[in-house]
């Protein structure tokens, strides 16, 4: 069984998610496809800079898609990392304007203010401003870039249909022709329209269905199924290539017994 690094919630949007929870144990150096945010709920945190054991102190880290690093949020109650795929527009002017450079302190005022606002919504229960405040995190970073807005109805019926096909396979060929445009055309409309190409848009899709599913208790077995991976050894590697661990190194809170879910306590 793969080792906890962490043990709290995961929440999942349109080409982001965040893991909030207390960090059990550091994560060794590893790269992924994601770009990556993390905080500390008080104080700093460390980043392990690339494959050599040089640590430095963050308030707010980013560190651009496939950078080698490492992580240790051990030191404060609670961490949270946020990921972001690079291909939406806020990954864009993300990497434009802080990550040129390799992995970057972006921590300012305005940020600790949202941060802390995302940490007490977190704790007091409130899911819906817990994701809230990590997207305006996300938008406050990217230079105040807005995410990407699907109004196109033919873009909206296939993405209804994407979540109807999930366990299976989708392609792009498919969806075009249930948007009843050619694959040429539905390529461009829908990233115009979601501000990502198919076949990430479809992966975090299946990610989002993964964690909403395992919040729930499912095994890692089902949840995988039911998300269209081959089987949960093949989402185990898939996660690990795009977030930089597998889903069964987290050990996931619910909030069934009426606790709010950030306040429970737990031990390393």
């Amino acid at each position: 069984m793969a080792k906890v690094v962490g043990v709290g919630q995961f929440f999942a949007w349109e080409g982001g998610c965040l893991f909030i929870a207390r960090h059990t144990s550091f994560v060794p150096v590893h790269a992924h496809q994601a770009i990556q945010l993390t905080v500390a709920s008080a104080g700093e945190h460390q980043i392990l800079m690339g494959d050599v054991d040089v640590r430095e102190r963050f308030s707010l880290s980013a560190v651009p898609s496939r950078q080698p690093h490492g992580i240790d949020v051990t030191a404060s109650e609670h961490g949270a990392v946020i990921f972001i795929e690079p291909e939406t527009r806020e990954g864009r002017a993300l990497t434009e304007r802080s990550l040129r450079g390799g992995i970057a302190e972006i921590g300012t005022d305005e940020t600790q203010g949202i941060v802390a606002g995302m940490f007490a919504a977190w704790l007091a229960g409130r899911r819906d401003e817990t994701v809230a405040q990590a997207r305006r995190l996300v938008q406050a970073v990217a230079g105040g870039i807005e995410p990407a807005e699907t109004t196109d109805p033919r873009i909206l019926a296939a993405i209804a249909y994407i979540g109807q096909r999930l366990p299976a396979a989708v392609t792009l060929d498919e969806v075009a022709a249930h948007a009843c445009l050619s694959p040429g055309r539905f390529r461009h409309l829908f990233a115009e329209q979601t501000g990502m190409g198919l076949r990430p848009y479809v992966l975090w899709r299946r990610f989002m269905l993964v964690w909403e599913l395992m919040m729930e208790g499912a095994t890692l077995s089902t949840a995988a199924h039911a998300a269209g991976f081959a089987d949960s050894a093949h989402l185990s590697r898939t996660s690990t290539r795009t977030f930089g661990f597998s889903p069964s190194g987290m050990q996931f809170l619910t909030s069934k017994s009426g606790t709010p879910v950030g306040a429970q306590r737990t031990t390393a």
